[in-house]
């Protein structure tokens, strides 16, 4: 009993949590205060399938977090991504929850390099939702766009959607996925050192002002640290390259509901 009470505080009080948008994915993001729209990584595929065009190295990537310590809020994610001649090719899943409210979903992407500095890309997702035994499941395709835009050596620019067509949820009410749009930039301020600024609107909810700063104080090991609103959440975590691996870790806190570790792994297959 205190543990449903406490799941529908955590729900009340943290709104991307209530929605079908799924929690960001990989430790560096949840470090930075998910201010990753502009980021090209292999955890691109989570958060703008446009930035993946900038990779030119095939990667695989596993990812963990944990919501306020409860198991019933478990997120995890996979992610692979892969170059070809002409683009890059993506695949990923990602699970979140456990019993009483369980979403998952599959898909695959395709991004593109237009020219040296803009990037687009598109993705398609098959999503699953699953609210206990009295209330059944639901399944219904997603489909998602990004850009990615080098304004200069210093400055990039992401911009996505997510859901592009509200799958619908249920006829009641004419329930549905939510939408979501997603803008940023990153300064780089040397090599050293980058600046993430993120504005994040989900149709449901008020926009989500999120910034982060990631630093580099010695060789492979990166320090992050972020802050985000609506609400509002502190991040930090660190992160360190061994030759083809990188391992990240970290936590978010929110005031009411406490801290939510996270962390995540990558292994660079080859150019």
């Amino acid at each position: 009993m205190i543990r449903f009470f406490l799941l529908c505080l955590v729900f009340s009080t943290t709104s991307n949590l209530s929605s079908q948008s799924f929690l960001s994915v990989g430790s560096r993001s949840n470090a930075l205060a998910n201010a990753s729209v502009a980021l090209s990584d292999c955890w691109a595929y989570h958060h703008n399938p446009g930035a993946l065009a900038a990779v030119v190295t095939s990667e695989i990537g596993c990812s963990y977090g944990n919501r306020f310590f409860l198991k019933e809020l478990q997120n995890q994610g996979l992610v692979y991504v892969q170059p070809i001649k002409i683009g890059v090719i993506s695949f990923g899943a990602q699970l979140y929850g456990l019993d009483i409210y369980r979403a998952s979903r599959i898909g695959g992407g395709y991004s593109l390099k237009l020219s040296d500095n803009l990037f687009v890309g598109v993705q398609m997702n098959y999503q699953r939702l699953h609210l206990s035994s009295n209330y059944g499941t639901k399944n219904s395709v997603t489909a998602e766009a990004g850009v990615y835009f080098k304004l200069t050596n210093e400055w990039k620019i992401g911009v996505s959607v997510f859901n592009l067509a509200r799958a619908k949820l249920s006829l009641f009410e004419n329930e549905r996925s939510p939408t979501v749009m997603r803008l940023g930039a990153v300064y780089q301020f040397s090599k050293k050192a980058l600046f993430a600024i993120e504005i994040e609107k989900n149709v449901n909810y008020f926009p989500r002002l999120k910034g982060a700063i990631e630093y580099i104080p010695g060789k492979n090991f990166y320090l992050r640290g972020g802050i985000a609103t609506q609400p509002i959440e502190f991040t930090f975590g660190f992160g360190y390259v061994f030759k083809v691996f990188q391992f990240d870790i970290g936590s978010s806190y929110q005031q009411v509901v406490g801290w939510s570790p996270h962390f995540s792994l990558a292994y660079k297959l080859k150019k």
